[in-house]
């Protein structure tokens, strides 16, 4: 286990201590929403150690200097678990807030091991049941039966919508009261500062035909490919150009699928972007096209700049940001022609921007970490 310390921190300020446990491993949703979460606390006094098995992710460069960062040597969430325990022996943390399921039970196994008892919290961020909807019978058993032993030892989940809430219950076998929805802490000043900063890319500039932009990593989970498909519907029609934010194994598969539609003058994939709101914040329209999600924090960053949007009805976040449609028009999963349908009636008489901005009202940094701090114990 290596300890880093940054910055000493006043005794004054080590009133109220959380343990945050994490594993990142990429530039995705998970990992920005929980750096989003540390700043808030920091910036509400909270003293945070930030325990982690893995530290592959460009978000942690916005991880504040104040942050106490825990390495451990582990280089599986699972295989952690003796380090984590020595680790919750040695500190001895009122609460530890843990991310994502496999760290979830890798928490309570260490806190039996450790023979203590702080409190363990368990954020969860995807409906579970839709990611495992095409793996066999076995890898469904294999997967959900580790949950449903292990987070009856849990003191209370907490999920980023009420469909992740209403999913994690069902498979775990647990009563729906323990889990809180909480929002994400998606609406931050950082990103306000990051739309009115130049972007970089020339489609963006003024008076060039308008940017259909999505973003995401390029994974079977967003179903880029059916956007594809759709915009060259689109494009039939309408000058305009798609845009694809971010960096994934399925790049090649979906650099072929441009091609193969004649696309690859007016579809670009400049990869993972550190500050994706400048582009986001000039784009005409946003797209969601994926299969499943928690919570989809770029959707609501679209809409919090005011940027008119499309989705999937993909279970479990759309639908509850969207109101069912009111703010922007919902579409069957992999239904091209659909999607095509609707991105077109947006471009035509887009969504006002003020209207879709008050939608997403409770996704604020402020709020969202005042509700996880109350939860937490660590209220003012």
């Amino acid at each position: 286990m290596v300890l880093k310390t940054s910055v000493s921190i006043n005794p004054s300020q080590r009133i109220r201590h959380l343990s945050v446990f994490a594993s990142f491993s990429g530039a995705g949703g998970v990992e920005r929403m929980l750096i989003n979460l540390v700043r808030g606390m920091v910036d509400q006094g909270v003293s945070v150690d930030l325990v982690m098995v893995r530290t592959d992710s460009p978000h942690l460069a916005e991880l504040p200097a104040q942050v106490r960062l825990v390495r451990l040597r582990a280089t599986h969430t699972l295989l952690a678990v003796p380090e984590l325990a020595r680790y919750l022996r040695a500190r001895r943390p009122a609460v530890l807030l843990v991310a994502k399921d496999r760290a979830g039970r890798a928490a309570v196994l260490a806190r039996m091991l450790a023979g203590i008892d702080t409190r363990i919290l368990v954020r969860l961020g995807t409906t579970l049941s839709s990611a495992m909807a095409e793996r066999s019978s076995l890898s469904r058993w294999l997967r959900y039966k580790p949950i449903r032993l292990l987070y009856p030892h849990i003191d209370r989940i907490i999920a980023v919508s009420e469909g992740v809430a209403e999913d994690t219950a069902r498979i775990a076998r647990i009563a729906r009261a323990r889990i809180t929805v909480i929002r994400n802490p998606v609406i931050t000043p950082q990103l306000y500062a990051g739309a009115a900063a130049p972007c970089p890319h020339p489609w963006l500039a003024a008076g060039e035909p308008p940017v259909i932009l999505a973003a995401g990593r390029l994974q079977r989970q967003k179903d880029f490919p059916t956007l594809i498909r759709a915009f060259a519907q689109v494009r039939a029609l309408k000058d305009c150009r798609l845009m694809i934010l971010g960096e994934g194994a399925a790049r090649p598969r979906l650099e072929a699928l441009v091609s193969e539609c004649a696309l690859n003058k007016v579809v670009a994939m400049p990869g993972f972007q550190a500050n994706p709101y400048a582009f986001l914040s000039r784009a005409a329209l946003f797209v969601l096209s994926s299969a499943w999600e928690g919570s989809p924090n770029v959707l609501t960053e679209a809409m919090a700049l005011g940027i008119p949007v499309v989705a999937t009805d993909c279970p479990s976040g759309p639908a509850e940001i969207l109101d069912g449609g009111r703010y922007g028009p919902l579409v069957a999963v992999g239904d091209a022609a659909g999607l095509a349908q609707a991105m077109l009636a947006m471009l035509a008489k887009p969504t006002p921007a003020a209207m879709v901005q008050g939608a997403v009202a409770q996704y604020t940094q402020s709020r969202s970490v005042g509700r996880y701090l109350d939860v937490l114990g660590l209220g003012a």
